[in-house]
């Protein structure tokens, strides 16, 4: 077995619908020596594959249990409702949940908008997956609501979709467990966040230059109040000389205008 200290990697999960591609490129260009395993796991997995240790990170769909894993999140999905290309509601661009009060909707037992009771009229049966889902709608059986993602990973010719403006969303985010936060966790946060390659990366390096800037910083208020003084000083110098030259000045015109003249005998 290989010490993990040895040869680091990461290992990253993802719920179907999350495309990490972009994530991984720039971790092989920033940290390229440290490999990045992808694990694809479902939603309900997700959180199971973090805990077994499976993973050190994972795209999941929140929320998650917060007690024991921290979580960013990243952004919230358009939800849409996928039909045959011939239905009905194609002809508008997008629907509101009133909109398929008629129509029957198809609620998979894997479905991740949180449902209490989808809209319209419910299926016989609920199918095991959203995959399984697709294929009915396909066959003319319902429709189905789905994030955008989903609609796009099951992608088929004969099918479309249309955003629902007012049915619930998912928001994607990424969760790691709480006391494992790792350096290069913290890296693949960088990455996930946008920090540039200085700010993840170069943390050892940066805090010599904060201390340099800082040293500089202190250094200035005392070469200004140096300065200070020795203005205020020599402008004290100047100040008592004229104020010296004013007396003598002043005694001078006393001994020669202000005394009375000598009468000869």
């Amino acid at each position: 077995m290989t010490d993990s200290a040895d040869s680091p990697s990461f290992r990253l999960a993802y719920v179907p619908g999350v495309t990490p591609a972009k994530w991984v490129r720039i971790w092989a260009e920033r940290l390229p020596d440290t490999p990045l395993t992808l694990l694809q796991a479902t939603p309900a997995e997700a959180s199971e594959v973090l805990r077994e240790g499976a993973a050190d990170a994972a795209f999941v769909r929140l929320p998650v249990d917060r007690t024991v894993f921290s979580a960013i999140p990243l952004y919230t999905e358009t939800t849409v409702v996928v039909v045959p290309r011939d239905h009905l509601i194609t002809a508008a661009e997008e629907v509101t949940v009133a909109d398929l009060a008629d129509e029957v909707v198809l609620h998979p037992l894997d479905d991740v908008l949180g449902w209490e009771r989808p809209p319209g009229e419910a299926a016989f049966e609920r199918p095991a997956t959203t995959e399984d889902a697709i294929e009915l709608v396909a066959a003319n059986i319902g429709v189905l609501v789905v994030p955008q993602s989903l609609a796009r990973l099951h992608h088929r010719k004969d099918l479309t979709y249309r955003t629902v403006v007012d049915a619930p969303r998912s928001d994607i985010g990424l969760a790691w467990p709480e006391d494992a936060t790792t350096e290069l966790v913290e890296d693949f946060i960088g990455i996930v966040r946008g920090r540039t390659v200085n700010s993840t990366r170069g943390r050892a390096q940066q805090a010599p230059a904060t201390e340099r800037k800082g040293e500089r910083e202190r250094r200035k208020p005392q070469s200004g109040s140096g300065a200070g003084k020795g203005t205020a000083a020599s402008g004290r110098g100047r100040g008592g000389g004229a104020k010296g030259g004013a007396a003598k000045g002043g005694g001078g015109r006393r001994g020669t205008g202000g005394g009375k003249p000598r009468r000869r005998s």
